[in-house]
């Protein structure tokens, strides 16, 4: 039995603790927002927080979860309103959006940690996820815009 608090709820798992913690949050707890991208942890459509940090759920085995706060995007914020979520919205980033939610959940961990990100900056941390339709200049935007507004909010 492996023991974790996911979106901030305790749940337990008899999975292997091998079974990659993609399919532990997809099958067996049902959350569809992370996506299967490549499965070696190269695209970034899989990305979740692990204590905070964006980690690759498809190559991280659910053991790492053990006494961890795993965050997908259904728990980044309460009614889905992150300001990333909003700034995405604004922006209209998402053309088919299935690497959405990872692009998010690397830009949350990103923000929580550089609150006035240069474009070199945003580029760097955002370069390992991949979108395949090339809604960058978009992701840029709207990662500036939601630091704009999380630094309005603190």
């Amino acid at each position: 039995m492996i023991a974790f608090n996911l979106n901030g709820q305790p749940v337990t798992t008899e999975a292997e603790p091998d079974t990659p913690l993609l399919w532990v949050i997809r099958d067996e707890f049902k959350l569809k927002g992370t996506k299967f991208g490549c499965g070696i942890a190269r695209c970034g459509a899989c990305t979740v927080h692990l204590g905070g940090t964006a980690v690759r759920s498809c190559s991280i085995p659910v053991a790492a979860a053990a006494g961890n706060d795993i965050t997908t995007i259904e728990g980044l914020a309460p009614g889905n309103d992150h300001p990333l979520q909003r700034a995405w919205i604004a922006e209209q980033v998402p053309a088919c959006g299935y690497c959405q939610s990872g692009q998010i959940m690397t830009a949350a961990s990103f923000l929580a940690n550089n609150a006035d990100p240069s474009d070199a900056e945003i580029v760097e941390a955002m370069d390992a996820n991949l979108c395949r339709c090339m809604s960058y200049i978009r992701i840029k935007r709207a990662i500036k815009s939601a630091a704009r507004i999380l630094r309005e909010e603190a």
